[in-house]
């Protein structure tokens, strides 16, 4: 299992990392979604041991890895710009691993033979990467860093230069890699989709945070926090303020922009308090809003509708645009974060 402690790291004086921690268990793959500049790919190359925290501690199966260098531990890394050998042919790049541990040759060619397959590349051995697709390319790449039987597998933003229908067939095929392999995985991106598809658990990191982790289904139903809800669009955050606590079970009265609403709520709350609130569309819920769509996109089977007061919902069917629709939300209280 990967371990990491409580690991924090500045630069130019302001924090990089801010005490993160999180674990990787054998089999699981853990993904690292954020925006550029939130700490992800630094944390992966803490990893790969190419950079050192200035705080904290990473582990695997009980080791501490400060003292040991990036070659000597084992991981193998898939690099967004796949960092191949252009003059050299599929099998000596998969190769390359191999051959810096001074495995036979018999060895290396059945090793080689059996991650072509796996990455579904058998016949290309003989071929120049240059000769490639980029998709393939990329299967070559993860080919490489599979050949050393790695005891953790690290992808750094490995689809962002493929288009949406190939980077689709590529992450399912890793999907089905991984999970075939049961190598404990790293997986660093900042699109949404491919970290919902591939991720047994998510980490969402703002600032050198973690503000959120959980299953895909857990992150998306219950973000947590404001900028988490937002980052992933799951639903509308708006502002409002306490005007009072209705209950001793932890429900309050807000007042909003649309009204006021009452929230079910776990946190301690004072009246005057700025909150904000995440609205969802519900069968039955403590909030409806009757507003004019302003404009209808159509995303991927569904439509996008935006409404009069700068609130969205996604329907299947759409309705015109001018048309007044009524909306039953239910309502959670989110961090500031």
């Amino acid at each position: 299992m990967l371990e990491l402690r409580h690991l924090s790291k500045t630069y130019e004086g302001q924090p990089l990392l801010d005490d993160v921690s999180f674990t990787v268990a054998e089999g699981e793959t853990v993904c690292l979604l954020g925006a550029s500049g939130s700490g992800k790919s630094t944390l992966l190359r803490m990893i790969a041991g190419l950079e050192s925290p200035e705080r904290g501690t990473i582990s695997f199966d009980g080791l501490d890895l400060a003292q040991t260098p990036s070659h000597l531990r084992d991981f193998g890394l898939v690099f967004q710009d796949y960092a191949l050998f252009p003059h050299l042919t599929v099998f000596d790049n998969a190769a390359f691993g191999l051959k810096m541990r001074n495995q036979s040759k018999d060895e290396i060619q059945a090793r080689v033979s059996e991650v072509l397959n796996l990455v579904n590349l058998t016949g290309f051995a003989h071929r120049r990467v240059t000769e490639l697709s980029g998709g393939e390319q990329q299967r070559v790449a993860v080919a490489r860093a599979l050949a050393i039987r790695p005891r953790l597998l690290m992808f750094d933003e490995p689809l962002s230069s493929l288009d949406r229908a190939l980077k689709d067939e590529v992450l399912d095929e890793l999907r089905h890699i991984l999970h075939e392999t049961r190598i404990p995985a790293v997986y660093v991106t900042h699109d949404q989709e491919e970290a919902f598809t591939i991720a047994d658990r998510i980490l969402l990191l703002h600032e050198g945070r973690i503000l959120r982790e959980g299953t895909p289904a857990e992150v998306w139903s219950h973000p947590g926090s404001a900028w988490v809800a937002r980052f992933l669009n799951v639903g509308n955050v708006v502002e409002g303020r306490v005007k009072s606590r209705m209950s001793k079970v932890g429900r309050w009265q807000v007042e909003t922009s649309l009204g006021q609403v009452s929230v079910a709520c776990g946190h301690a709350h004072a009246d005057g308090e700025r909150v904000a609130l995440l609205l969802k569309p519900s069968d039955a819920g403590p909030l409806t809003v009757t507003a004019k769509v302003e404009d209808v996109v159509f995303q991927r089977e569904q439509f996008k509708v935006e409404l009069a007061g700068g609130l969205f919902i996604h329907l299947k069917d759409a309705p015109q645009v001018g048309e007044s629709i009524s909306v039953t939300f239910d309502v959670e209280c989110l961090s500031h974060e």
